[in-house]
């Protein structure tokens, strides 16, 4: 076991069962060939964008579609049901949400055409790094001496149009509890160029898994394994749900400083998530 953000030993994973290994067995094969024949896909289309881009004025993009194809796609073979309540804005800036597990971004990705703001630690790992950093993530380190640069890097993807996801918790958690917000990732909103200009919609998450399983079965957090965590929730998730409740989006104009609005977006993805678990 490990020690967690709570000061929890995290749990070590389950011993598998036969049945376990077989799902895995047919499970694994298809998620991979899912992601490497999408991800063949998403690079060639990311091309002939580019190209259009040059021809037309306003072409619709096409790679991002293929992103939340691939969200789908594992969502299903992971077997959690997607169950989203609103839907994304579609107004320029963010969306913020609490953080449970490296599912989060497959349910943002199977619900929105947005760029992730992850740490910067992810960009180093294997397959997953090569992946994030193709399909356009924005990577950061947590460190004062690194928030003006890191603020400019966010600014510049917002005023070149994209729309990016963030999980100002910075960290994850066992998907039973939301932190408080960080307000620093919210320090470029505030830009003179972005502020009248950007939104801000809160997104509520919560992973409600089949009976006989732990609430906190999909929760990765600490120093868990990701690859551990991972063929667990292959072997033993079906019939599971996630919900996702996309709130009001808030204009950032609104309000006074970073704080001020960090605090405003931290309690609607609170209190949707206390909605979202009051009856699992």
């Amino acid at each position: 076991m490990s020690i967690g953000w709570n000061e929890v030993e995290t749990p070590a994973p389950p011993r598998l069962r036969s049945g376990d290994w077989v799902r895995v067995a047919w499970r694994a094969p298809l998620a991979l060939l899912a992601t490497l024949g999408l991800f063949g896909l998403f690079l060639i289309l990311k091309g002939v964008d580019r190209l259009a881009r040059l021809a037309l004025a306003d072409p619709p993009a096409l790679a991002p579609r293929i992103i939340q194809a691939w969200a789908t796609v594992v969502l299903f073979l992971l077997g959690l049901r997607f169950q989203p309540v609103g839907a994304p804005m579609e107004h320029p800036g963010a969306l913020v949400a609490n953080h449970a597990s490296w599912l989060d971004i497959v349910t943002l990705q199977r619900s929105t055409r947005g760029f992730f703001v992850s740490k910067a630690e992810v960009a180093g790992w294997p397959v997953i790094g090569f992946i994030g950093r193709a399909i356009g993530t924005v990577f950061i380190e947590r460190r004062a001496t690194e928030a003006r640069r890191q603020n400019a890097v966010i600014r510049d993807r917002l005023l070149g149009g994209d729309r990016l996801c963030l999980f100002p918790e910075g960290t994850s958690t066992d998907g039973r509890r939301v932190l408080p917000f960080k307000s620093s990732l919210f320090e470029a909103f505030f830009e003179p160029e972005l502020r009248n200009l950007v939104w801000v919609q809160p997104v509520s998450i919560a992973y409600r898994p089949r009976a006989g399983l732990p609430k906190a079965f999909y929760g990765w957090w600490g120093d868990m394994d990701f690859g551990a965590h991972l063929v667990t929730v292959m072997a033993r998730s079906r019939g599971g749900v996630v919900e996702a409740i996309f709130h009001p989006p808030l204009r950032v104009a609104d309000f006074a400083d970073r704080k001020a609005l960090a605090a405003a977006a931290g309690s609607a993805v609170a209190d949707g998530f206390a909605r979202l678990i009051a009856d699992s």
